[in-house]
């Protein structure tokens, strides 16, 4: 019996000892505060995936785990983002995110613009838009959020007019009412395969988003016979679910981006092919 009462005193005092330290633990973390938030953010390679991969650091200061998903299209992004396996993603200008949104009927909100990366036109037979000669053939996007903006790219250098009154953003191939070298227009290629139709000399001239071209070695502002201005209204964003654009994290996310640290990092990383905004 002696025995019996020893060992349940013994047992009695361990639990006592083990509450104690349970409690002691759990006031030790209060006293630290909050967990670290982690944010798992869908990204194109290039070039928001390393603008992302530079701000993560800055976000770690501010308690924040930045997950970093890469994305090689611009479909899977957003079915992510939409199934919650995203909390966001950076990889879209606004014209583009709208037309997901409409099609898609996706409840998404643009929390921030970080950078606008200019189009480049590229050709391996001609050096210059003058050059091109008549009924030349001009590859683009069979994304038609692009096609706009192409088009509006090429009203601006002078090659083709677009109808009047219209929404320049959601122009295509059929709003064109003067073309001035009679230019074809080949619509159907993947925004990602645009780089090898270059480089397999397809067509008189290829458009290509800046994101892939630098992804395959190509330097938008030295290797394209033109470029987009910087005042395009193509400002990539981050993107993010209805109501989550006021989640401390998320607005600790685009306040870094827009950072002077990472607006530089920006220019001197890219040399002008992806330029930095603040709005």
């Amino acid at each position: 019996m002696k025995k019996y009462t020893s060992f349940l005193l013994i047992l009695t005092l361990s639990l006592l000892l083990a509450a104690c330290g349970t409690k002691n633990e759990e006031g030790k973390n209060a006293g630290e505060g909050k967990e670290d938030t982690k944010l798992v953010v869908g990204a194109s390679n290039v070039p928001h995936a390393e603008i992302l991969e530079e701000a993560a650091p800055l976000l770690e200061e501010k308690g924040i785990e930045l997950e970093i998903v890469p994305y090689q299209d611009y479909i899977m992004p957003n079915k992510a983002l939409d199934e919650g396996e995203l909390d966001a993603n950076y990889f879209q200008h606004i014209p583009y995110l709208e037309s997901q949104i409409k099609e898609n009927g996706y409840d998404f909100v643009n929390a921030g613009g970080i950078h606008i990366e200019p189009i480049g036109v590229y050709s391996k037979k001609y050096k210059s838009l003058e050059d091109l000669p008549e009924g030349a053939e001009v590859i683009m996007s069979s994304s038609v959020a692009d096609h706009g903006r192409i088009l509006s790219m090429l009203e601006e250098k002078g090659l083709l007019t677009l109808k009047e009154g219209i929404d320049k953003t959601a122009a295509t191939v059929d709003d064109i009412v003067d073309n001035k070298k009679n230019l074809k227009f080949k619509t159907d290629i993947e925004a990602s395969l645009l780089t090898q139709v270059y480089e397999n000399n397809e067509g008189d001239a290829v458009l290509i988003n800046s994101n892939y071209a630098i992804d395959a070695g190509l330097n938008p502002v030295e290797d394209s016979i033109s470029i987009e201005d910087s005042n395009s209204p193509y400002v990539n964003v981050i993107a993010v679910n209805k109501g989550d654009e006021n989640k401390d994290a998320i607005k600790a996310l685009v306040e870094v981006l827009r950072s002077e640290k990472i607006q530089n990092f920006i220019l001197d990383q890219y040399k002008g092919s992806v330029v930095p905004v603040t709005e």
